[in-house]
C-alpha cells in the first residue's frame, strides 16, 4: 500500500514539472521528438531575426513570424522579450505579457528587463508598479552602458508621479473617433482644420500608390474630408502635385481660411517645411520655405498666425534649449520672405521635446506638445496664452486628452469647442486615429431651492478641499466672419481680395483672397478691436463691412454673402468705415482707410464722377437730420479734394431721414433692442452712387 502511495507521488510531481515554466531556448537538442515541427518554428525564428536585426527593423513582420514561434515554444526567455520590443515600437498595450513572461523565465534575459515591465504597466496608467519596476531596475543597472536608461527611469518615475497627480485633474472632455470614414486599419494621423471646421487634411500611411517605406509601413500620403451636414465625408488622397510618390508627405498645419497648407517633406533627408496654396482653384506645387526656417537640422512643424503674418515652427537646430524647440519668423513684406528665426523662450520650451506647435485664431492660445514640463509619459499636450505679449506657464491638459503614451498633436476651432487630436488608444480602427475632441468647459454648481440651502445649513456637511483642474476651456474669445463672394447680377461666384484693417490704428492687419472655385471666403476676428472689411475686384466696386468684436465677448459666427457690383453708372455702394462722432459731422481718423480705398476708384477711374449722400434714422428734428446729412456727405468730398480729387467730379447731398432702408414700422416690430439699434445703424450711413463714367 505504502509502495503504491509513494509511486502515485512520484508521478504527480513528474507531471508538475512537465507543466512547469522553465526558460527553454530553441535549441534541437531538447526538441528530438519534434524534429519537424521544430524545423518550421526555427525558420520562423530565422526569418523574425531578420527582420528584428536589419537596418530598417522591420518590427511588424518581424513579430509575425516571431508569435509563429511562439505557438511552438512560448517558453523561450529570449523570445519573448523579443516579441515584447516588437510590440513596444507600434503596439505598446501588447508587451506586458511578453515581458513579464520572459523575466519569469529567466530573470537575467536582459540587464534592461525591468525598465520595459515598468513602461509596461506605465502605458496603462499602473502608475505605483511602474516606479517601482523603474527603481528596481534603476538600483540594479550599474553598468556603464545602462546610464542613459537609468537617467530616464528616474524622469520616468517622475512621469508617473505627474500621472498620479493629473487623474485627480481630469479635462471636461468628450473624445469621439471620428470613425470609418476618416479612420482606417492604418495609421491615420495628423490632422490640421480650417477656422470654420470646413475641412481637415491629414496623414496617412495606406496602401495604394505608395510603395513601402524602409520602416516597413507605407510612405505617408496626405489625405482630406469635407464637412458636410454635420458629418466629414470619405476622405480622399489628395493627390499630386502634394504627394509624391517614394517619399513622406505629411500635413503639419493649415491656414485658419483653409487655403494655405504647410507640408513636411523628407525627400533632402532631414525634414524640411514647405507650403502650398489652392488660391487659383488647386494646389499649388510646394515651395520650400526658406532658409531663416528650414536649415539642415530637422524642421517638422509649423502654425501660422490668423493674420498670416507670424509663422511658429519647430527646430532641433544648434543652439536651442533642448532637442525640439518652438521658434517663430515674421513676414517682411517689403522683402517678401520670412525673417530670422526667433527661440520663443525657456517658458514654453525645456532641455526635451516640443513638438508640433499650434496657434488658435484668436492669437492668443497656443497648444503644443511636449516630453517636458509636467508630462505623464512620452509627449503630452499643453497649453498656454499670451498674456500683455508674454505666453503663460504651460498647463497640461490632463487626462483623458493626455495619456501615457504620446500624445502628439492638437488642432482646435476658431470656437474653442472643439478640437482635433490624433493618438493610439485601446478600440481604435488603426494604430493611431484622429478623434473628435469636445470641450465641455468648467463644471457649474448645481441650483438649490431655498428648502435646500435650509436642510444643508441644518445638516452642516462635512467640507472636503477639492481641488479645482487648472484647465478651464471656455471658448473663445473671437469671431469668424465667412461667405461667398459673387457677381451681383450673375450670381457666379469671384475670386477677390479681402482686406482686414484694424480701424482704430488705420493699419492693414492682413489680406485674403477668396476661393477662385465657390467664392468662399472665411476671415478670422480676435476680440478686443473695430474691424473695418473691405472686399475688392478690379472691374467691381469695392464692398465694405464694420465689426467691433469687444473683449471677452465669446465666440460669434458671422455669415455674409457680398454681391460686388460692376462699375457701371447707377451703381451705389455704402461706406460701412466711415465713421463721425454722435451729432456731428467731422470725420473721426479710423475713417482714412476707407476714405483711400475710395480715392483709390476714383484714381483708377479718372472719368468716373460721383455724388456722395448722407442719411440719417428717423429720430431726431427732422430739420436737424437733414442739416447733418448733408454736413457729413460734404465732409467726405472736402476730405477727397484735399487729398487730389478734382472737385468737378464730385458731388455731395443730404437726405436726412428720407431714404431710409429699415422703415419704423419694420422696426417697431422688432422684439430687442439690439435688433432695433442695428436697424437705426443701417439707416444712418454715407453712400456713393456714380454719376458718370
Amino acid at each position: 500500500m505504502m509502495k503504491n502511495i509513494t509511486l502515485t507521488l512520484i508521478t504527480l510531481v513528474i507531471g508538475l514539472s512537465s507543466f512547469s515554466q522553465v526558460d527553454t531556448p530553441f535549441d534541437k537538442k531538447l526538441f528530438k521528438e519534434q524534429k519537424d515541427e521544430f524545423k518550421v518554428a526555427n525558420k520562423h525564428l530565422e526569418e523574425g531575426d531578420a527582420y528584428y536585426m536589419a537596418y530598417s527593423r522591420d518590427y511588424r513582420k518581424a513579430v509575425s513570424e516571431y508569435l509563429q514561434a511562439n505557438k511552438f515554444n512560448p517558453n523561450s526567455a529570449d523570445l519573448n522579450y523579443k516579441i515584447g520590443m516588437c510590440y513596444y515600437n507600434f503596439d505598446k498595450y501588447q508587451m506586458k505579457q511578453y515581458f513579464e513572461k520572459a523575466y519569469s523565465l529567466k530573470p537575467t534575459v536582459s540587464n534592461d528587463i525591468l525598465f520595459y515591465i515598468a513602461i509596461s504597466y506605465h502605458i496603462e496608467g499602473e502608475w505605483q508598479k511602474a516606479i517601482d519596476y523603474y527603481n528596481q531596475f534603476a538600483s540594479k543597472a550599474t553598468a556603464p552602458e545602462l546610464q542613459p536608461m537609468k537617467t530616464k527611469a528616474f524622469k520616468k518615475v517622475q512621469e508617473c508621479k505627474n500621472g498620479q497627480d493629473l487623474a485627480n485633474k481630469k479635462a471636461r472632455v468628450w473624445i469621439d473617433n471620428l470613425g470609418d470614414k476618416v479612420n482606417s486599419k492604418y495609421p491615420d494621423y495628423g490632422p490640421v482644420i480650417s477656422a470654420d471646421e470646413a475641412i481637415m487634411v491629414y496623414t496617412a500611411r495606406r496602401p495604394g500608390v505608395e510603395e513601402l517605406s524602409p520602416d516597413g509601413a507605407y510612405f505617408e500620403d496626405m489625405f482630406y474630408s469635407n464637412h458636410v451636414n454635420g458629418a466629414w465625408e470619405e476622405g480622399k488622397n489628395i493627390g499630386k502635385p502634394l504627394n509624391i510618390e517614394g517619399q513622406h508627405d505629411a500635413t503639419i498645419g493649415l491656414s485658419p481660411d483653409g487655403h494655405t497648407l504647410f507640408i513636411y517633406n523628407d525627400k533632402k533627408g532631414n525634414g524640411d517645411i514647405y507650403i502650398s496654396s489652392d488660391e487659383e482653384g488647386s494646389w499649388s506645387k510646394p515651395v520650400q520655405l526658406g532658409k531663416n526656417i528650414n536649415t539642415d537640422a530637422h524642421e517638422p512643424d509649423a502654425s501660422l498666425s490668423f493674420d498670416g503674418k507670424r509663422l511658429y515652427f519647430t527646430s532641433d537646430k544648434p543652439g536651442g534649449l533642448g532637442a525640439h524647440d518652438i521658434y517663430y519668423s515674421d513676414w517682411m513684406e517689403d522683402k517678401e520672405k520670412w525673417g530670422e528665426a526667433v527661440n520663443i523662450g525657456n517658458v514654453l520650451n525645456t532641455p526635451y521635446e516640443e513638438r508640433s506647435v499650434f496657434i488658435h485664431p484668436d492669437g492668443e492660445t497656443m497648444y503644443f506638445s511636449s516630453t517636458g514640463h509636467n508630462t505623464m509619459g512620452g509627449l503630452d499636450l499643453f497649453q498656454t496664452k499670451l498674456v500683455d505679449g508674454k505666453w503663460t506657464k504651460p498647463v497640461n491638459l490632463g487626462p483623458p486628452l493626455n495619456t501615457p503614451d504620446h500624445d502628439v498633436q492638437l488642432v482646435v476651432a476658431g470656437n474653442g469647442r472643439y478640437g482635433y487630436a490624433s493618438s493610439y488608444r485601446q478600440g481604435g480602427y488603426g494604430e493611431k486615429d484622429i478623434y473628435l475632441i469636445t470641450f465641455l468647459g468648467p463644471e457649474k454648481p448645481p441650483m438649490l431651492s431655498n428648502e435646500d440651502n435650509l436642510i444643508a445649513s441644518i445638516a452642516k456637511p462635512v467640507k472636503e478641499k477639492v481641488k479645482e483642474p487648472e484647465l478651464v476651456m471656455e471658448g473663445s474669445n473671437m469671431a469668424i466672419l465667412t461667405g461667398i463672394i459673387r457677381d451681383e447680377k450673375t450670381k457666379e461666384p469671384l475670386q477677390a481680395k479681402v482686406v482686414l484693417v484694424d480701424n482704430d490704428k488705420n493699419e492693414i492687419i492682413a489680406e485674403f483672397t477668396s476661393d477662385a472655385n465657390t467664392g468662399k471666403y472665411l476671415v478670422s476676428l480676435p476680440a478686443g478691436k473695430n474691424y473695418g472689411i473691405a472686399v475688392k475686384k478690379e472691374g467691381y466696386l469695392f464692398h465694405s463691412e464694420n465689426f467691433v468684436i469687444p473683449e471677452a465677448s465669446g465666440f460669434k459666427e458671422y455669415k455674409k454673402d457680398v454681391d460686388l457690383k460692376k462699375v457701371e453708372v447707377g451703381q451705389k455702394i455704402v461706406l460701412r468705415n466711415i465713421f463721425y462722432d454722435y451729432g456731428k459731422y467731422s470725420l473721426r481718423d479710423a475713417s482714412v482707410n476707407e476714405l483711400e480705398r475710395l480715392i483709390g476708384l476714383l484714381n483708377d477711374n479718372p472719368t468716373m464722377r460721383i455724388e456722395l449722400s448722407g442719411h440719417t434714422d428717423t429720430r431726431g428734428s427732422t430739420t436737424d437730420n437733414q442739416v447733418l446729412s448733408q454736413n457729413r456727405a460734404k465732409s467726405v468730398v472736402d476730405y477727397l479734394v484735399s487729398h487730389g480729387i478734382n472737385k468737378s467730379r464730385l458731388e455731395f447731398a443730404g437726405y436726412g431721414e428720407s431714404q431710409t432702408l429699415i422703415s419704423d414700422s419694420q422696426i417697431s416690430k422688432m422684439k430687442s433692442k439690439k435688433e432695433k439699434e442695428d436697424a437705426h445703424q443701417q439707416n444712418r450711413r454715407t453712400e456713393v452712387k456714380i454719376l458718370k463714367l
